[in-house]
């Protein structure tokens, strides 16, 4: 994600990392030297009197707007819902986590620990279950990142998770709703100990439970996208119509020599709109407009460590060149 201090408008109009002109100069570049030509061979040698007017340019061009608009929205209701379930995976294992330890454990640690991480003369099989699942949780968040971006960052889990638990998961193709049934089973084993109340397991169960239907909505994002034959169409119509706008702007008195400028300005405006909602459509990606999972990833590890008493806690996330992943 694209994170920039304020800054004067004069910048902003400059800047280029992580704008649509990064991707589609070469089409603007393209669509620009066929208007050169075609500009060119019309001045000098009086080639393409077509008497071509610019209305079906503009119905068509009215047109591809609509469809353009309609597109970019769709793409940025697809990245904003993912941005509202990984808010709500933030919110969730803040819950899940704060359930543990305060509900999960003999008699008297829950107050403690409401203090203090470490209580004095409090079970250590129960500050051991806490720390355990709560890096559970932990893990889990970091293996949902790399499901959703086709990554094999199993590596990554180790601060986390037991070598048994890590070696278990390199054969699980979910391996986040793998790492959230062993926390339930762990959760089960507490109740069957009698460290749970009664009430509290549904409790602790829903958030997991929330979890897991979280999770299915960013992989519902990721296994639907816009569908094909659309993206083709819109692609397939903005590059005919950027190519063949020379041919009906360059008989029209007074514009002829400038055919080649505002070929640009236009194939700017509709290569870069088409630009922009193919690269939106699919926010959980790296891309610079991409969402920050990374970054949020790196902030519940924060907070969730924290609630455990760690002193060495990672750095937040920063921007590098203005991107944040």
């Amino acid at each position: 994600m694209i994170v920039l201090a304020k800054t004067s408008w004069l910048r902003t109009l400059l800047l280029l990392r992580g704008t649509a002109v990064t991707n589609v100069w070469p089409r603007i570049l393209a669509t620009t030297a066929v208007a050169g030509v075609v500009t060119y061979a019309h001045e000098a040698y009086g080639w393409f009197t077509t008497n071509l007017t610019v209305t079906p340019f503009t119905l068509i061009g009215l047109a591809l707007s609509i469809f353009l608009g309609f597109r970019n929205n769709t793409s940025y209701d697809r990245f904003w819902e993912g941005r509202k379930l990984w808010g709500g995976v933030v919110n969730t294992t803040r819950n899940l986590t704060r359930q543990l330890l305060v509900h999960v454990g003999p008699d008297g640690l829950s107050e403690s620990y409401r203090t203090t991480a470490h209580p004095d003369g409090a079970d250590a099989e129960a500050v051991a279950f806490h720390h355990r699942s709560v890096r559970r949780v932990i893990a889990y968040v970091h293996a949902l990142r790399h499901h959703l971006r086709g990554q094999e960052r199993l590596a990554e889990l180790e601060p986390f998770l037991s070598t048994a638990e890590l070696e278990a998961l390199r054969a699980e193709k979910n391996r986040p709703v793998a790492i959230l049934q062993r926390l339930s089973a762990d959760v089960r084993a507490a109740y069957e100990r009698g460290w749970i109340h009664a009430q509290h397991v549904p409790m602790i169960d829903a958030s997991i439970g929330q979890l897991i239907d979280l999770q299915g909505g960013c992989e519902r994002i990721k296994a639907t996208p816009i569908p094909f034959s659309y993206n083709v169409l819109l692609h397939r119509i903005v590059a005919v119509y950027c190519f063949t706008l020379p041919f009906g702007l360059v008989d029209i008195p007074g514009l002829d020599v400038f055919t080649p400028v505002v070929v640009m300005l236009v194939s700017y405006a509709f290569f870069g709109l088409d630009a922009v909602g193919e690269e939106i459509e699919e926010p959980f990606g790296e891309d610079p407009n991409d969402l920050p999972l990374g970054a949020i990833c790196n902030t519940i590890e924060i907070n969730l460590r924290q609630r455990l008493g760690d002193a060495e806690l990672p750095p937040p996330a920063q921007p590098i060149k203005n991107v944040l992943t």
